[in-house]
C-alpha cells in the first residue's frame, strides 16, 4: 500500500534509472556503442571468415559480449555487468600478463596492439561505471533467496 509520502514522489526516483543521472546514462550508452564500433571492427569478420580449424574461443567470447553490447545501448544500468566484466578481464591481463611480459621485455608480436586497447579499457570503465549505483544495487542490495 503506499504511503502518502509516496504521494509526490515521480516514477523515477523510485526506479533505478532515477538513481543515476540522464547524462551518465548516455555516457554508459556511448561506452556500450565504442564496444559495439570496436569489437564489430575487430571480431565480426573474424566469426564469418575464419580457417575451419581454428580454435575461436576468443573471437566467440569477444562476439558474446559484442552482442550483449547492443542490449547495453536500450539498457545501460541493466547491463552494467557487461562492463564490470570487460573492467575484470583486462585488469587481470594487465596484471599477470601484460606488465610481467613488458617487464621482461618478452613480447608477442601482438604486444603493443593488445596492450594499448586493454590499458584504453582499464582507464575508461573505471571512470563510466557509476561506482556508487553499483555499490548501492550491488552490494547493499539483499542477495537473491537461496531456496
Amino acid at each position: 500500500m503506499p504511503s502518502p509520502h509516496d504521494a509526490g514522489a515521480s516514477p523515477e526516483s523510485k526506479s533505478p534509472v532515477g538513481d543515476v543521472s540522464l547524462v551518465r546514462l548516455y555516457v554508459l550508452r556511448a561506452t556500450y556503442l565504442l564496444l559495439i564500433v570496436g569489437l564489430g571492427a575487430m571480431i565480426v569478420p573474424p566469426l564469418f571468415d575464419h580457417a575451419p580449424m581454428s580454435r575461436g574461443v576468443i573471437a566467440s567470447l569477444l562476439g558474446g559480449v559484442w552482442l550483449l553490447a547492443f542490449i547495453g545501448l536500450r539498457y545501460p544500468l541493466q547491463m552494467l555487468p557487461l562492463l564490470m566484466f570487460e573492467f575484470a578481464w583486462k585488469t587481470i591481463w594487465l596484471i599477470f600478463f601484460g606488465i610481467p611480459q613488458w617487464s621482461a621485455g618478452q613480447m608477442p608480436p601482438s604486444f603493443t596492439e593488445d596492450f594499448q586497447n586493454i590499458v584504453f579499457g582499464v582507464i575508461l570503465m573505471p571512470l563510466v561505471i557509476p561506482w556508487g549505483y553499483v555499490y548501492r544495487h550491488y552490494i547493499l542490495q539483499p542477495a537473491a533467496r537461496w531456496r
